[in-house]
């Protein structure tokens, strides 16, 4: 794997006690107590790190649908983007799925698939997980 060229910008967050612990970014911006979700036997009462990678994958994955739709001609700036991380045993271990669901309206079904599989090839977060979790773009 190679290194961006210029890194424009680095996110920086201290996380003490893991899923049952505390986040928070060195400017505060993000400042969370986590717990384990009730689904998984813990108390939840807090977010967790899937809720905070779907928001992120969620978030960066529309940006990069607006780099789609300039470069295809289709506006996006009604979109939608819904999106969900799942945990389940693998193995010994857990492993994670995503689901993106992409609404773009007044395009049609065929052109917004194509859109989001366009998207999938530019958006870091799925440049940064392909290969290594299951992942599906599905244009609603």
């Amino acid at each position: 794997m190679k290194t961006p060229e210029n890194i424009a910008y680095t996110a920086r967050a201290e996380i003490t006690g893991g899923r049952d612990g505390h986040g928070a970014t060195d400017d505060k911006a993000v400042d969370v107590t986590l717990r384990t979700p009730k689904e998984q036997g813990g108390p939840g009462g807090g977010t967790n790190p899937e809720q905070l990678f779907a928001v992120g994958y969620g978030a960066c994955f529309q940006s990069a649908l607006g780099l789609a739709g300039k470069e295809m001609g289709v506006d996006t700036s009604e979109s939608v983007v819904n999106s969900e991380v799942g945990i389940g045993k693998e193995g010994e271990s857990f492993g994670l799925s995503v689901t993106l669901k992409v609404s773009v309206p007044n395009v049609d079904r065929d052109t917004a698939q194509k859109l989001v599989d366009r998207t999938h090839e530019l958006c870091p977060y799925s440049k940064a997980v392909r290969g290594n979790i299951p992942v599906d773009v599905i244009a609603v």
